[in-house]
């Protein structure tokens, strides 16, 4: 099983109405619970970890999560709200308001002893979960449980407006990738958290402290990986005609650790001697699901027979 760890809420994409106003639609979302969704509708059997309301939104939530073959046992639900975030694109970013104060996923603690990593070949973690004291602390402690059998996967999927002290933020950043086999970051991200270092200092540094891959994903630039025995590798994006970008990284995340799991290359010690034939097709895999999700509004990853040919 792979399983991912942290937020699920609720999108309000920008879209307009019958008179071309500005208006929303409502959207499942989450960076966690997108990465399980892209999984799962991949084929991999998937499993989530994280706070659900049973709220109308954490309905919405969960009734997406179940019709994408999310299993939901792993998830605590609860009677606070659910999380929403409000949507605005600019200049080809997605902007995010968040009203997270008091929510299901704000209040998540991991049930000790309660999930069987031993049958988890990987654990996914990030975003806006790790944010806040509670989730990070509660992450951190499924990772101390997960670490010993399973790989452990760290998108940090940074939104700055959540951010109230920086410093502390970088510091946390900073000791998820100390326990995270996989990295994987937008251009954004890094520009965020390590400002105009180059590239390929900041992925030599994570390398060396133990990470086997690094992955910075570029928007219409592709994406650049980093491994100690495959080297660097670029893969380029698809050309698409896009709708927006929301869950691109996230639908890309799924497909690259499906990929690796389907090559049989998601165990620890198979991600560090993958080749850099199999590292290129797992990327380019990823590539071509994101901008497949690029081409329809929200967070939408594709399902197997979409991509079939592809791999």
């Amino acid at each position: 099983m792979l399983i991912a760890c942290g937020d699920a809420l609720i999108d309000f994409v920008p879209t307009r109405n019958a008179e071309g106003r500005e208006a929303v639609m409502p959207a499942v979302g989450g960076s966690c619970l997108n990465v399980a969704i892209g999984m799962a509708r991949l084929g991999a059997p998937t499993g989530f970890v994280g706070g659900i309301s049973t709220d109308m939104f954490g309905r919405m939530v969960a009734d997406h999560a179940t019709a994408s073959n999310v299993e939901l046992g792993f998830a605590t639900r609860s009677d606070h709200q659910t999380t929403l975030a409000f949507v605005r694109i600019v200049a080809g970013e997605s902007h995010y308001a968040f009203y997270d104060a008091e929510t299901a996923t704000r209040n998540w603690t991991y049930r000790r002893g309660t999930i069987p990593f031993a049958n988890a070949e990987a654990v996914h973690v990030g975003s806006t979960t790790l944010v806040n004291d509670q989730g990070a602390a509660e992450t951190k402690a499924l990772i101390a449980e997960a670490r010993a059998s399973s790989t452990i996967s760290f998108d940090p999927n940074c939104r700055p407006n959540l951010v109230r002290d920086k410093p502390a933020y970088l510091a946390r950043m900073a000791e998820f990738a100390g326990s995270a086999d996989l990295i994987k970051m937008s251009d954004v991200d890094f520009a965020y958290l390590f400002g105009e270092e180059p590239y390929q200092q900041r992925a030599s540094a994570l390398l060396r402290q133990g990470t086997s891959l690094v992955v910075i994903t570029r928007g219409n630039n592709g994406a650049v990986a980093w491994h100690a025995g495959a080297g660097q590798i670029e893969v380029p994006a698809p050309k698409v005609e896009v709708a927006d970008t929301i869950g691109a990284g996230d639908s890309f995340q799924a497909a690259l650790l499906f990929a690796l799991y389907k090559q049989g290359r998601l165990p620890r010690q198979q991600l560090k001697n993958i080749g850099a034939d199999e590292l290129r097709r797992a990327l380019a895999f990823a590539a071509n699901c994101a901008g497949l999700t690029c081409t329809r509004p929200g967070a939408d990853p594709p399902w197997s027979h979409e991509v079939a040919a592809n791999w």
